[in-house]
């Protein structure tokens, strides 16, 4: 019986990734932000449209390294519907998080409830860009100014991603993208932050490098953190076909809404004004439907189609912060209990996407 996994990896084709790493063998250098490293951020500028890059081997690290580097203190109001690594980012710099809920139509904090959650302790909002839906930018840009507050995004899905015609990673102080291997874009591991202020960019390449500065003193406590030759090559090679790539996951996705919307006790993810997508995953909320979310869950598996429970729990009850930190999110919660990303990549075929939404509507 053929696996359905809920995401699958792009790869360049062999012969453009030899190509591309064959230099590597006469240059000998395979790390520290070497040729690759650079060409690659230059790129990405370019791409995303943004002033400024800086490459991370990781999307987690990335993360860390840029709330480290704008010497954040106290609180930080952020949102508990996401991946583990945002609040982990938030814990591990010694800031503590303030849960907002989101809103039930896009997932992504609710920008009108983050006003109450500011105190003279707050220093930062880290809003959560979900699904490749992005947050209110515009409105919390506002916020941000009236309380004097630093806005980093953790963009982790967001790749690609323009508003009004503006790259995503325009907006906040910083932001956050994943290269993960299942995500849209990969570079196999990797991440980068998009930020405003060119002079973060010596603290970050310290960060990430030991606290090293350009003068070999160690300056900064730092980390190792960064991308390495290999990652950057698969980075410059997947850019050349990431425009084909969306387009494929589009027409997935367009597939699905076919056969899904209008379904009774289904909620589809709704398209936003302004925004061309990215289509980094179908999510799909059960509520009030003939099965509940678990249900549908284990009947795609006895099929071998693998769906997740993308984002449950919350990590706001997670075993390690449980109780710890302040947040009333029922509706993020709510959400938690009921979504399901079913599989999309671009390797689906027709076929695939009717089995596995007959299997959902059977």
């Amino acid at each position: 019986m053929k696996k359905i996994q809920v995401t699958e990896s792009t790869l360049p084709t062999y012969e453009d990734y030899i190509e591309e790493i064959k230099d590597l063998w006469n240059s000998k250098w395979l790390t520290n932000m070497g040729s690759k490293h650079s060409s690659l951020e230059v790129k990405l500028e370019e791409y995303l449209n943004v002033k400024n890059v800086n490459l991370f081997t990781n999307g987690h690290l990335a993360l860390e390294s840029v709330l480290d580097s704008l010497d954040l203190q106290g609180e930080v109001i952020t949102t508990p519907f996401t991946f583990s690594s945002t609040t982990h980012a938030i814990v591990r710099n010694g800031l503590t998080p303030v849960f907002c809920d989101i809103k039930e139509s896009d997932y992504t904090i609710d920008e009108t409830k983050i006003e109450a959650l500011i105190t003279d302790k707050t220093s930062a909002i880290v809003p959560v860009h979900v699904y490749g839906n992005i947050c209110n930018v515009e409105e919390i840009e506002r916020i941000a100014d009236r309380y004097n507050l630093k806005v980093i995004y953790d963009a982790a899905h967001a790749f690609g991603i323009t508003f009004k015609g503006i790259g995503i990673g325009n907006y906040g102080d910083a932001s956050m993208f994943s290269f993960h291997a299942t995500k849209v874009y990969n570079t196999i591991e990797g991440g980068a932050v998009t930020f405003q202020d060119s002079m973060l960019n010596e603290k970050l390449n310290s960060l990430k490098n030991f606290g090293m500065g350009s003068d070999g003193e160690i300056e900064l406590v730092g980390s190792n953190a960064k991308m390495n030759e290999f990652q950057a090559a698969m980075g410059i090679c997947n850019l050349k076909d990431i425009e084909l790539r969306i387009e494929e996951r589009e027409k997935i996705v367009e597939q699905y809404n076919k056969l899904l919307e209008g379904t009774p006790g289904i909620k589809i993810n709704q398209s936003q004004d302004h925004v061309k997508n990215n289509y980094s995953y179908y999510p799909v909320v059960f509520d009030q439907y003939k099965k509940t979310r678990d249900e549908v869950l284990e009947e795609l598996a006895e099929e071998n189609i693998y769906a997740r429970k993308y984002f449950y729990p919350l990590t706001s009850d997670f075993k390690v912060y449980r109780n710890e930190y302040k947040g009333h999110t029922p509706i993020a919660r709510s959400i938690a209990s009921k979504v399901l990303t079913l599989p999309l990549h671009p390797f689906l075929t027709q076929e695939d996407i009717n089995t596995i939404c007959s299997i959902i509507l059977k």
